[in-house]
């Protein structure tokens, strides 16, 4: 977890390749059927550092297939659980936002429908409320698109 958040440093000082470099290795070390914790804090921060939608769209896939693969005694482990619950939303906003991108408003939408849900989780905080805040831009420009 410390090399995850060391190249989600790089990716958010702005250096997307070298990060997107570091979650590769990482990755490859991992494994598709490593830790699902570590899969899809991974997944989740390689999928920001794509610049092609649909690779972003697979990472994207690949953190909320790993979320949905952790069971009950991994996140008491790690005291996890809350922690997850609360990133749902978050997962499935940017897997609406994918398929905006893709133009697939269908796929948007269910997931939309599905942050929207999941945000009840969320709380009254800096991260909740912007997680809130971008479902409800993505709702406007999806309800503005005809989606």
């Amino acid at each position: 977890m410390t090399r995850i958040g060391q190249a989600m440093m790089l990716l958010h000082g702005g250096d997307r390749e070298e990060a997107r470099n570091r979650f590769g290795q990482l990755w490859e070390q991992i494994g598709e059927d490593g830790d699902p914790l570590h899969r899809c804090t991974l997944a989740h921060y390689m999928a920001d550092a794509q610049d092609d939608p649909g690779d972003e769209l697979a990472w994207d896939l690949r953190a909320l297939n790993a979320a949905e693969g952790l069971g009950e005694e991994r996140l008491a482990r790690h005291d996890a659980a809350v922690a997850l619950r609360a990133l749902y939303p978050s997962l499935h906003l940017n897997l609406a936002a994918d398929y905006a991108k893709l133009h697939r408003p269908d796929a948007a939408r269910a997931h939309l429908d599905r942050a929207r849900a999941a945000s009840d989780a969320l709380d009254d905080d800096g991260y909740g409320n912007g997680v809130r805040a971008a479902i409800e831009r993505l709702d406007r420009r999806l309800r503005g698109a005809g989606g």
